[in-house]
């Protein structure tokens, strides 16, 4: 009886270690995925025209951090480079051509060195100016709710058991587009996210005899990374904004 219990335990172990690799393999760098959200932006009908727009600063407003690890520190709860995402969204769509200005100061510091260097060798060539947005992009990611929903189910019987657990964390976005003219807001639009974990275990806990117990664990979890779920709460929050103002006559289609 007890060498079938170690054969048992032996064999759950081994199919354990293959099926929830603790050390996965080292994988090549890749392109980030397309997601559904990213399908729906692409997949919106083409503009007369495309929309000369600007994002200065598309930053994370909650001010939420969380601990790190098992180290006595804390990080942000999402992602600090929420304005590079809304730009690359700006460039992957039909819809606009985006101009920097995150990075403005650098550009005229280039724009400067480069007019001396003509200046100095004697001819009157100058940069072209810099083009001009004819709207702003602003807002936001303005909420981070966590634990909005937990949960989770498990059985145990005669020492051996399985549980799953989750939860559900949100995230929230607000975009306006501002006319630069005018100063008004044309449009706004606010979109959320779920961001889900996962933990599933199993377990093996038995006296085989007096004063020997025989223990065996094995799990996984899950986490959806926050800088997925922020792009695709921007890119849906785009794709919204640009519905809400064909709807609205803000602009045309071809």
């Amino acid at each position: 009886m007890t060498r079938k219990i170690y054969a048992i335990i032996s064999i759950a172990m081994l199919s354990g270690c293959s099926v929830f690799n603790p050390l996965p393999s080292v994988t090549p760098a890749q392109t980030m995925i397309d997601y559904d959200s990213t399908a729906e932006l692409m997949s919106l009908p083409k503009p007369k025209g495309k929309i000369s727009v600007s994002v200065y600063s598309f930053r994370d407003q909650t001010g939420q951090y969380k601990p790190q690890g098992n180290v006595s520190s804390f990080s942000t709860a999402v992602t600090q480079g929420a304005t590079s995402i809304l730009v690359q969204a700006l460039s992957d769509s039909d819809w606009f051509a985006p101009v920097e200005r995150e990075g403005l100061q650098n550009i005229i510091t280039e724009r400067k060195i480069i007019n001396r260097a003509y200046a100095k060798s004697g001819g009157k060539k100058k940069l072209p100016s810099l083009k001009t947005a004819s709207i702003i992009l602003e807002g936001g990611i303005i909420g981070y709710d966590t634990n909005i929903r937990t949960g989770g189910a498990g059985l145990e019987y005669f020492g051996i058991g399985a549980s799953e657990l989750f939860r559900e964390d949100q995230i929230s976005v607000y975009l306006r587009a501002v006319d630069v003219r005018t100063g008004r807001i044309l449009l706004s639009v606010s979109t959320n996210k779920r961001v889900l974990s996962q933990e599933m275990s199993a377990g093996f806990f038995r006296y085989i005899s007096y004063k020997k117990l025989a223990e065996a664990e094995i799990g996984y979890s899950t986490n959806e990374p926050m800088q997925q779920c922020v792009t695709q709460a921007i890119e849906k929050a785009l794709s919204s904004l640009i519905i809400k103002g064909i709807k609205k006559g803000v602009w045309r289609t071809e």
